[in-house]
């Protein structure tokens, strides 16, 4: 597995999948090892995937600071990485969490951004709000689910701030909720407690200063949500769509936060699109 040096020295490693086709770096969520995202459904048929493992996940080390697990800090990991790879500029798609680090990279760098494509976005680096009531009402588009009354009662405790099973609501975070979908979702759990309480600690988000350098953002955007995703349901997506000046917004049907295994045909065209379509800079 190949590794490149962070700014502080911490050595951090990353996979390539697929041979052939333009890069794309991806930005995992969690933070958690990046062996979740796989192959993405496939996208390697199609594109060179770059995909690192977060400092302190999967292969790469753990820092000797542990208040650089912080998000905004992690920022500086993927323009070493750009620099380590000799790419003037780079595509990248994050998932879940993972979004808040690309977007600030491509609010801070945005001149070496090619496409940015947010799947299952986390809105915290832009300060949208998502209630109780948008994400109780993506859930009941599930009534109808065998798992549902459980689950749901474990939502509505956890939305109205009574406390309750965090981990009875993961049937909500699938298209489907079967065996497969039971073993991924171990898989994507992550590992380093210390990494995930440190990655929103204060000051790792400044929403208004983001957003006042995306409403310029002169680059390609898509967002893709599942329909069923109660972590980024379609409203607050849609609401983060808008924050860009050119954005193209998607709902999978039937896929929850990980929609490149609920239908991993259906993402992987739709992702493939978005990366092979004229930039918004060529079409100027």
């Amino acid at each position: 597995m190949p590794t490149f040096s962070a700014p502080d020295g911490t050595l951090l490693a990353y996979r390539v999948t697929g041979a052939d086709g333009d890069p794309v770096v991806c930005v995992p969520g969690g933070p958690a090892d990046s062996a979740y995202l796989g192959d993405l459904g496939g996208l390697s048929a199609h594109h060179r995937l770059i995909v690192p493992d977060l400092r302190g996940t999967g292969r790469s080390a753990a820092p000797a600071d542990p208040a650089s697990y912080r998000c905004d800090r992690l920022v500086e990991d993927f323009e070493a990485l750009r620099v380590h790879l000799g790419l003037p500029r780079i595509d990248l798609l994050a998932h879940s969490a993972g979004t808040n680090i690309a977007v600030q990279y491509a609010a801070r760098y945005p001149e070496r951004v090619g496409r940015l494509a947010l799947i299952g976005p986390s809105s915290r680096a832009v300060g949208l709000e998502i209630t109780g009531e948008t994400r109780r009402a993506c859930a009941l588009l599930r009534q109808d689910e065998p798992w549902f009354p459980t689950a749901f009662a474990a939502l509505v405790a956890l939305t109205e701030g009574r406390g309750g099973d965090a981990e009875a609501i993961a049937p909500f975070f699938w298209g489907r909720w079967d065996a497969v979908a039971r073993e991924r979702h171990a898989a994507a759990r992550p590992g380093n407690a210390e990494a995930v309480a440190r990655f929103g600690a204060e000051g790792a988000f400044d929403p208004e200063a983001t957003r006042a350098v995306l409403a310029g953002f002169d680059h390609s955007v898509l967002l893709l949500t599942g329909e069923f995703d109660l972590n980024s349901p379609p409203p607050m997506a849609g609401e983060y769509a808008g924050l860009f000046p050119d954005a193209t917004f998607a709902v999978q049907p039937g896929a929850g936060h990980y929609p490149w295994i609920d239908d991993a045909d259906r993402f992987v065209a739709a992702v493939r699109a978005f990366l092979t379509s004229p930039s918004h800079r060529t079409r100027r």
